[in-house]
């Protein structure tokens, strides 16, 4: 069994295509997408319809003759010779003319069509378009765990705003089978109740590949979502049936991740800036209110509590001094009229008046004798003298 390299069997398809009669001048018409326009002059693309798409490069010369403008999506006539790039093993087109093949290509105006159509029906009117959550706590991306959008985005959400959790729902995002996956991924983050925000993503690409977001079902069922979505597909020229449909557009996968979350840094910023000015407040209330405390204090001064209850403490120690010498005054004159009533009542005591010579008769029952017929003969008396008691008897 014969066995070949790969520069034999690229060498030997190359001469079968160079061989080819059909493949060496050929017209092929198709709608132009993916291109570039090279520093050096010449121009790579492709051109397509809907089931195939053919790579082709023109060169500078070939280039140069080219008398109408051409951009992505129009449809053209290219000539050239159908050949092999062995460097890759890739057939392409050698364009050495293009021709305007007349009108907008198919998927243009497919484009256009349903735009008009979803328009018409309100779909993107902004008056139904949701806010976006400032503080998400849990965001949902509908993308492909392949995809470097999707490792992009997370790079960006880790770094603006670690505390929110990120959840992929994976999908495709190119080809026939990717709009059914994209309608079953929105969906299912719908169905939970902790997703704050949904972002829907793939990195750029031609028009054929970005084709699944201008599938009349995914926009529909962008339009239905209760969570708020944000459109992030290919680069910034780029733009999609969901773009319009969506609750707010991203020209990039990562500029919508950065549109879903706060800048971390900024907050830090913030909360900074935010310290500073209560700090700064609270510095001056407090000097305020320093000052008004010194006013009252000085205010104060002469009806301070301290300084009445030294006041009352005066009059209190004032008054128990005129209430001590009144009281002692008192004394004195008590003193003095009872020295008098004592006097008095010397003068008047009946041993004061027995030491003067006087007696006091009374009769043997206690009797005080006052007069001679009070008294008959042979009657005991007793006689008091200032000293001394004696009997008698009366005679007479």
């Amino acid at each position: 069994m014969q066995t070949f390299s790969v520069s034999e069997i690229t060498g030997y398809i190359h001469e079968l295509f160079d061989s080819d009669n059909v493949l060496a001048d050929v017209w092929v018409q198709g709608e132009i997408s993916n291109l570039t326009k090279a520093r050096s002059g010449h121009w790579y693309f492709t051109i397509k319809d809907a089931d195939a798409q053919l790579r082709c490069v023109m060169f500078r010369g070939a280039a140069r003759t080219v008398r109408i403008e051409v951009s992505a999506g129009d449809e053209i006539r290219v000539h050239g010779r159908v050949s092999v790039y062995e460097a890759r093993g890739e057939y392409q087109l050698y364009a050495d003319a293009i021709e305007a093949a007349g009108g907008i290509g198919d998927l243009h105006r497919q484009f256009e069509a349903l735009k008009a159509k979803l328009d018409a029906e309100g779909l993107f009117d902004p008056a139904r378009k949701q806010p976006i959550p400032a503080f998400p706590a849990r965001i949902g991306v509908v993308s492909s765990p392949t995809a470097a959008a999707w490792h992009d985005m997370q790079n960006v959400l880790r770094r603006r705003f670690p505390l929110a959790e990120v959840v992929l729902s994976p999908t495709l995002v190119q080809g026939t089978e990717a709009p059914p996956q994209i309608i079953q991924a929105l969906e299912w983050l719908n169905r939970r109740a902790d997703i704050d925000t949904i972002i829907i993503a793939r990195g750029g690409g031609s028009l054929e590949d970005l084709w699944p977001f201008n599938d009349e079902g995914v926009a529909r069922a962008v339009a239905a979502s209760r969570i708020p979505v944000i459109s992030g597909l290919g680069h910034e020229i780029d733009f999609t049936i969901v773009d319009f449909v969506a609750d707010l557009r991203a020209p990039t996968p990562s500029a919508a991740a950065e549109l879903a979350t706060p800048n971390r840094d900024d907050l830090l910023l913030d909360l900074d800036r935010l310290r500073a000015g209560l700090t700064g407040l609270l510095s001056s209330l407090l000097a305020e209110n320093a000052r008004d405390l010194g006013r009252l204090q000085s205010g104060l001064r002469f009806v301070t509590p301290s300084k009445l209850i030294a006041a009352a403490q005066r009059d209190v120690a004032g008054g128990r001094q005129r209430l001590s010498r009144a009281a002692v005054l008192k004394l004195e004159r008590l003193r003095d009229r009872l020295a008098s009533s004592e006097k008095a009542l010397a003068a008047a005591s009946p041993d004061h008046i027995l030491a003067r010579g006087y007696a006091l008769v009374t009769d043997e029952g206690g009797a005080l004798i006052r007069e001679a017929a009070q008294v008959s003969r042979d009657q005991r008396l007793n006689v008091q003298l200032a000293r001394d008691r004696i009997r008698v008897r009366v005679e007479d």
